[in-house]
């Protein structure tokens, strides 16, 4: 009897994770159709409910307001610290903190908990990109690509088509002849295929926006393009440090110094430890060089 009742804890307690999983996907598909105003007060209205608490820390994110996002995924695991969408959720606020060896060591957890949870990936690929392991990067959007849109958010699965074009063109700029032909060719279709899906994304209008940029003529490239897109991508998400680095650089190679400064500038000011903005910055151009600037193989 004894033996039969510690065995039924050790169950209750192995499984107390997943008998409190989300139904993360509605969430985080709720989450990107719901202002602050109403997450607040779905929050407010029921203050026990851990989905309401969970969709106002995405809403937190959608508005880069990281730490608030962070103090609402911390309030879900002090009631519960068996919630993987929590502990992904802080992991993604060190990550977006620029805390990047912290959020790894979560999101590897995360994802060996919950193989299913689609997020994880995302935001490991992000800092697989970081560190310069395009090759990892590929491999989990790729992942999440190959499970099919039923099987995670929107938002995450166009993440996954964009992140996968991104680390693709990283491994054909680092490549040599036939890497380029082959990587290369993956970026632009990856990045239409994202554009069909959310078109009125940041994240996707800033990757063809990049591709314009970067590409070389004969692959595509259009300054005048690269201009419209990251624009696009500015008014989409007005606090989107990236898309005012890359327009940035853009003013710069045509030597219109004063829209350089005020593009350059606004992305100091929404987040100074942004990692294009560092890189340029620091001339070390890891991340594809736009004027004969060195290049640091990773």
């Amino acid at each position: 009897m004894l033996k039969t009742l510690v065995l039924t804890l050790f169950i209750f307690f192995s499984l107390q994770g997943s008998l409190f999983a989300l139904d993360w996907i509605r969430l985080h598909e709720k989450a990107d159709n719901q202002s602050l105003e109403s997450a607040l007060e779905e929050s407010r209205s029921d203050p026990s409910s851990m989905e309401n608490l969970y969709v106002l820390g995405l809403v937190y994110f959608n508005l880069h307001r990281d730490s608030e996002a962070k103090t609402a995924f911390s309030e879900i695991l002090n009631r519960n610290p068996g919630i993987i969408e929590a502990q992904w959720g802080i992991a993604e606020a060190l990550r977006r903190q620029h805390k990047i060896e912290e959020a790894k060591v979560i999101l590897n957890k995360v994802i060996m908990d919950n193989p299913e949870f689609s997020p994880a990936y995302i935001s490991l690929a992000y800092i697989k990109y970081i560190l310069m392991d395009f090759n990892g990067s590929v491999r989990l959007s790729l992942e999440i690509i190959q499970r099919g849109r039923e099987r995670s958010d929107l938002s995450n699965f166009t993440r996954a088509y964009s992140m996968y074009a991104g680390a693709k063109g990283m491994i054909a700029h680092y490549g040599g002849p036939l890497s380029k032909a082959v990587n290369g060719l993956a970026v632009k279709p990856n990045l239409e295929k994202a554009f069909k899906l959310q078109p009125n994304s940041a994240a996707v209008l800033f990757g063809l926006g990049s591709y314009y940029f970067l590409a070389p003529v004969l692959a595509g490239g259009d300054k005048n393009k690269a201009q419209d897109y990251l624009k696009r991508a500015i008014e989409a998400d007005p606090l989107f440090a990236d898309a005012y680095v890359r327009l940035a650089q853009l003013y710069k190679i045509r030597g219109d110094n004063k829209r350089y400064e005020f593009y350059i500038n606004k992305a100091f000011r929404l987040d100074p430890e942004n990692i294009l903005l560092l890189d340029h910055k620091s001339g070390r151009c890891k991340f594809i060089c736009i004027g004969g600037e060195e290049k640091v193989k990773p």
